[in-house]
């Protein structure tokens, strides 16, 4: 894989053993460009894998930038991947459940990937609402049978996009 844009674009990031379903480069660059300018908002990447998406996103200017991955095995290859970029990005090797009940601070951008066989997609984005800044946007990536739908809590679906068997919705507090 390799970073699409920004400061760091081609830099290539290695993909962990074990399970995992990397974000497709399209994907990204769609994510990113709907998202526009990111320089300088707070960017937290919940299942985060390899890293991929949060190192587009320090690649693109977003400080700080938190990854959150609960698979202690691909803990070595994700701080490897996020040690060749100058921007610092913290990682948090836990559940994304713990690490969104555990803290308190806000982001400007929360991007979700849960492994598609996964349940509780909704539970995730409601535990994320809390976590999120009152202009922020929170991404979910999912396979378009899982449908997490267009109201959930207080945010609110404003765009929803199609890559192949998988869907990218993007929600924002209802105004």
């Amino acid at each position: 894989m390799r970073v699409t844009g920004g400061r760091y674009r081609g830099r290539t990031v290695k993909c962990p053993r074990g399970v995992i379903r990397p974000a497709m480069d399209r994907m990204r660059e769609s994510l990113f460009n709907i998202l526009g300018n990111i320089a300088g908002e707070s960017f937290l990447d919940l299942f985060s894998g390899s890293g991929v998406v949060g190192i587009e996103a320090a690649s693109r200017g977003a400080e700080p930038v938190v990854l959150v991955e609960k698979d202690r095995g691909k803990r070595s290859v994700l701080l490897q991947n996020i040690s060749m970029v100058d921007t610092p990005i913290q990682a948090h090797i836990m559940g994304a459940e713990r690490f969104l009940k555990t803290g308190d601070n806000l982001f400007d951008c929360i991007y979700l990937d849960p492994p598609f066989p996964l349940g509780g997609k909704r539970d995730f984005i409601r535990m994320s609402e809390r976590r999120l800044k009152e202009d922020g946007l929170l991404m979910i990536h999912f396979p378009e049978e899982d449908d997490p739908g267009e109201s959930i809590g207080a945010l609110t679906r404003f765009d929803l996009r199609h890559f192949g068997r998988s869907q990218l919705g993007f929600y924002r507090f209802a105004r």
